[in-house]
């Protein structure tokens, strides 16, 4: 797991600017912390599609997806991964205290994780990736619960088919909000065709001024 130190910063607001020494080093003290408090874990299965409109059914599950923008997502894809992953609640526990000591190392910390758990989805995505060429397929970037239409609400469900709490810990409360913090879930589609750029996180999100936009699909 690689924690992309430009990717922290852009976290942390620093769009294509360099930040100072005092900021730079203390994103390197986190930068070490995480990777020696995380314990990163990820889980996905493979399943077969069915289309109806903008609806389409996880096959051999009771999950439907419900969504404009995921039915465009996986519009050319007959099989879908559904991935999580997580940091571990070590990760939540240490950007909590340091909160309550010190605002700004909390900060850098929480930017830290998440470009961490970015990381760690990255890792995942190229395993399916290289899973889904032994079936000569390609596939498509991640698309998770709350990019565009598609619900946070179906959370509960995703972890319930990958029995994510009891391989990797990950769980969701009645707001459907992972527990850890520093998580993520997502649907990755395999298809025959190759994937355009719609299929990227940044532009399959319909928050076009999103702070955490990535810089090359904005205007800026």
């Amino acid at each position: 797991m690689n924690i992309d130190k430009k990717e922290v910063l852009r976290y942390l607001g620093y769009k294509g600017s360099n930040a100072d020494k005092e900021t730079s080093d203390l994103i390197d003290e986190c930068i070490d912390e995480i990777n020696n408090i995380a314990k990163p874990k990820y889980i996905y299965k493979i399943f077969d599609l069915e289309k109806e409109d903008d609806k389409i059914n996880i096959l051999k599950t009771t999950l439907s997806l419900n969504s404009k923008n995921i039915s465009s997502h996986l519009k050319s894809s007959c099989k879908c991964a559904v991935m999580a992953a997580t940091l571990g609640v070590q990760t939540d526990r240490q950007i909590l205290i340091y909160s309550n000591l010190n605002l700004t190392k909390a900060l850098v910390m929480d930017s830290c994780a998440t470009a961490a758990i970015e990381s760690l989805c990255d890792i995942a995505q190229e395993e399916i990736k290289e899973y889904a060429k032994t079936l000569d397929f390609n596939i498509t970037g991640r698309f998770s619960p709350g990019y565009g239409d598609l619900s946070i609400e179906i959370q509960p469900e995703i972890l319930n088919i990958l029995n994510a709490y009891k391989t990797i810990g990950l769980s969701a409360t009645e707001n459907s909000i992972l527990i850890p913090r520093k998580s993520v879930t997502a649907f990755i589609g395999l298809q025959k065709s190759k994937s355009n750029d719609n299929s990227l996180e940044c532009l399959s999100c319909s928050k076009e001024n999103c702070e955490y936009r990535r810089s090359e699909y904005t205007n800026e």
